[in-house]
């Protein structure tokens, strides 16, 4: 089987404000595939807005939830914006890349910092005593562990981003049809 026949998802991981959502609602109509927000189907399943779970339960409740919803995952030709913290789950990492293209969407602190002016309502599942910028580091390394393809976000607008996520699948060896 070829890897076109495969259909395979492309995963978007990054950090809160990185544009995980709004560019993989634009990748699915440019590409022609389903999409899917990982965040979104833990508030469905869960009847919860993420800040509530890490008010009431903490951050790693969340993080364990969020695992769950990667694992249960078994779609094929989709683009899956995947939470912050999806990275933090090596065993759903890996059976999100089983099938598919993990996309890092690397955005500065600048850019992050002004895309979001108030984190304390996004339900980010890190450390009480964590700040953002120590959050952004240890995730760093985490993202560029786990993925195939960075895409420097700085300065691109979403469209901009869209086309050097597309121009680079199509240059991998692992390309599925775009």
């Amino acid at each position: 089987m070829t890897l076109l026949q495969k259909q395979q998802n492309l995963i978007l991981i990054g950090m809160p404000g990185a544009g995980k959502s709004t560019i993989g609602v634009i990748l699915a109509k440019l590409t022609s595939r389903g999409f899917i927000d990982t965040d979104l189907l833990i508030q469905t399943s869960t009847g919860r807005p993420l800040q509530d779970i890490v008010d009431r339960d903490g951050y790693a409740v969340l993080r364990k939830i969020e695992e769950e919803v990667l694992l249960e995952l078994s779609v094929c030709n989709c683009v899956i914006a995947t939470g912050g913290s999806a990275v933090y789950s090596e065993t759903g990492m890996a059976h999100l890349k089983s099938n598919g293209i993990v996309l890092f969407l690397d955005a500065d602190m600048t850019t992050l910092e002004a895309r979001i002016h108030d984190y304390s309502t996004r339900g980010l599942a890190k450390r009480a005593d964590q700040s953002f910028a120590e959050m952004f580091s240890e995730r760093f390394t985490l993202y560029t562990k786990y993925s195939d393809i960075t895409i420097t976000c700085a300065g691109l607008t979403h469209e901009e981003v869209c086309s050097r996520v597309m121009a680079s699948v199509r240059r991998t060896d692992h390309a599925p049809s775009l």
